[in-house]
């Protein structure tokens, strides 16, 4: 299984980014995918979900500015960010887990995508 993420780069805050995340040797559509975060000095976290059928679900922190969504056909994930600040600075990674009720379970990493937001 190969994830390959990119997309990521320098942008001013308020503006906007989308990274995406191109998987290869798995059956993409049968899994969840997932984005994280990981900020210097900090652990990774969780930022956004989305199942098999195209369900998402966000923290707190990013929903209403952040997007997570798939195209099947191009075993691509994607994350639209928008409004971003330099809080959302950090290497992010997209997963292909399971998701089992509201809780997602990390299976695949890819190999992450440095998004920097100057103030």
């Amino acid at each position: 299984v190969q994830l390959q993420a990119s997309g990521g780069g320098l942008v001013q805050a308020g503006g906007s980014l989308r990274v995406s995340c191109a998987a290869s040797g798995m059956t993409f559509s049968r899994y969840a995918m997932a984005w994280y975060r990981q900020a210097p000095g900090e652990q990774r976290e969780l930022i956004a979900t989305i199942s098999s059928g195209g369900a998402t679900d966000y923290k707190h922190f990013v929903k209403g500015r952040f997007t997570i969504s798939r195209d099947n056909a191009k075993n691509t994930v994607y994350l639209q960010m928008d409004s971003l600040n330099p809080e959302d600075t950090a290497v992010y990674y997209c997963n292909a887990g399971n998701l089992r009720g509201r809780y997602y379970y990390p299976d695949y990493w890819g190999q992450g995508t440095q998004v920097t937001v100057s103030s």
